[in-house]
């Protein structure tokens, strides 16, 4: 899977220690310019926005990476409570939002059901020997086609 962009530059802590323990691979950037210039050749494999700290940047990067030729999906916007309300008139900037300081099993929780609705979930784990194929997610075996 292509790396996450995260926005601020540096990122949290908390946030770059979540990321890092669940196998993520995550890339922070400024602004919008630099997650352009950053960008991989297959795109970003999906964003995690913290507004808590400068909420008008971060809701000017969601804005920016929706308003693209290729959206950026899936966008997670991390917030803290007193920002619920900013949300009201902006719910195409993003795909779901995470209140901070949040906990590190839910946000990987958030996060693995976001990819998975995209379509960038773990793909099941498939063992082939010579003509044997074993679908280990769903126990099921195919031989010879």
């Amino acid at each position: 899977m292509e790396p996450i962009l995260v926005f601020p530059d540096p990122a949290p802590a908390q946030l770059a220690q979540t990321l890092d323990l669940a196998g993520y691979a995550w890339r922070a950037v400024s602004n919008a310019a630099v997650a352009t210039q950053l960008e991989p050749k297959a795109g970003w494999a999906g964003a995690i926005i913290v507004a808590d700290e400068d909420p008008e940047a971060a809701f000017s990067l969601c804005r920016s990476l929706r308003k693209r030729d290729s959206v950026l999906e899936p966008l997670l916007l991390l917030i803290s409570g007193a920002q619920l309300a900013d949300l009201e008139q902006r719910d195409d900037h993003f795909d779901d939002f995470c209140l901070t300081p949040f906990h590190p099993r839910e946000l990987e929780a958030r996060l693995k059901h976001l990819f998975h609705r995209a379509g960038r979930g773990p793909a099941a784990e498939i063992l082939e020997y010579g003509d044997l194929v074993l679908n280990l997610e769903t126990y099921q075996a195919a031989f010879a086609g």
